[in-house]
C-alpha cells in the first residue's frame, strides 16, 4: 500500500531507441566488411554456410558493436530440454603476456562453444574432459546486447548430431517444409527458390458436421 507508483521519462521516442541494442541488418552494415555482410545474409535466406575467415571478420565486428553498447562479456544462449533459457558467460578478455590483456572475441567463440556440462557428474559414464554437447551459432535469429552481455542466439546438439534442444528441431522442421513446398511451387512457377514458413497452426478449430465435410474436399484433405 505504501509503494508509490513509478514514473518513467520518455526522452526519446520509442521508435527511435526500438532494436538499438539489436545485431540486425542496420547495425551489420556499419560493422561489417562487404563480404561478411553477404555472407550472413546468404546464411539467413538460403541456409549456405560460413567460411571460418569469415566468421573472424563478423566476430570482430560483432564484439565493436557490442563493446559500444557497454559490453563486457558474451553469451551462447540456447533453450535446453528444462522449459528454461540456459547460457554460458565468457569475457571479452584474453592475456597477452608481459602483464597485459586485450579485449578478444574470434570467429571460434561466436561459432561454437562447449557449455560447462563437462563439470557435471557422470557416474563413470563418461570421462569430464568429455562434453556432452555443444552450442552452434544459429546466424537467422540476431545477436543482441542484454545490460553488459552480449547473447548469441544457439542450438544445443549432442557430439553425435542429436538435437538437445527446442530450436535444432524446430529449425529442421523448417528447412523440411522449405524443401518441400519450394518442390511444390516449382510446378507453377520456376524462379522460385525458397519459402520461409512464418506461421504455424490456426488458434481456432470449429466443429462441422460430417455430412457437410464429406460435401468439402478441400476439408477432408
Amino acid at each position: 500500500r505504501n509503494r508509490k507508483p513509478v514514473e518513467i521519462e520518455e526522452k526519446v521516442r520509442r521508435s527511435e531507441i526500438f532494436g538499438t541494442n539489436v545485431f540486425n541488418e542496420h547495425a551489420m552494415l556499419q560493422h561489417l566488411t562487404k563480404d561478411a555482410y553477404k555472407s550472413v545474409m546468404n546464411a539467413i535466406e538460403f541456409g549456405t554456410k560460413i567460411d571460418r575467415k569469415i566468421a573472424d571478420h563478423i566476430s570482430t565486428g560483432m564484439k565493436q558493436w557490442a563493446i559500444s553498447k557497454g559490453a563486457t562479456h558474451y553469451t551462447h544462449w540456447f533453450q535446453p530440454l528444462t522449459g528454461a533459457t540456459a547460457e554460458k558467460h565468457d569475457a571479452f578478455f584474453e592475456t597477452i603476456g608481459n602483464g597485459r590483456a586485450m579485449e578478444k572475441f574470434g570467429g571460434g567463440q561466436l561459432v561454437q562453444q562447449e557449455p560447462d556440462a563437462s563439470s557435471f557428474p557422470n557416474g563413470g559414464i563418461r570421462n569430464t574432459f568429455e562434453a556432452r554437447g555443444y552450442t552452434a551459432w544459429d546466424p537467422t535469429s540476431p545477436a543482441f546486447v542484454y545490460g553488459t552481455t552480449l547473447c548469441i542466439p544457439t542450438i544445443f546438439v549432442a557430439y553425435t548430431g542429436e538435437a538437445l534442444d527446442n530450436k535444432a528441431p524446430l529449425l529442421r522442421a523448417l528447412q523440411a517444409v522449405d524443401t518441400a513446398a519450394t518442390a511444390v511451387c516449382k510446378y507453377f512457377d520456376k524462379n522460385v527458390t525458397k519459402v520461409n514458413a512464418s506461421l504455424g497452426w490456426e488458434q481456432e478449430y470449429f466443429l462441422i458436421d460430417a455430412a457437410l465435410a464429406a460435401a468439402r474436399p478441400d476439408i477432408t484433405l
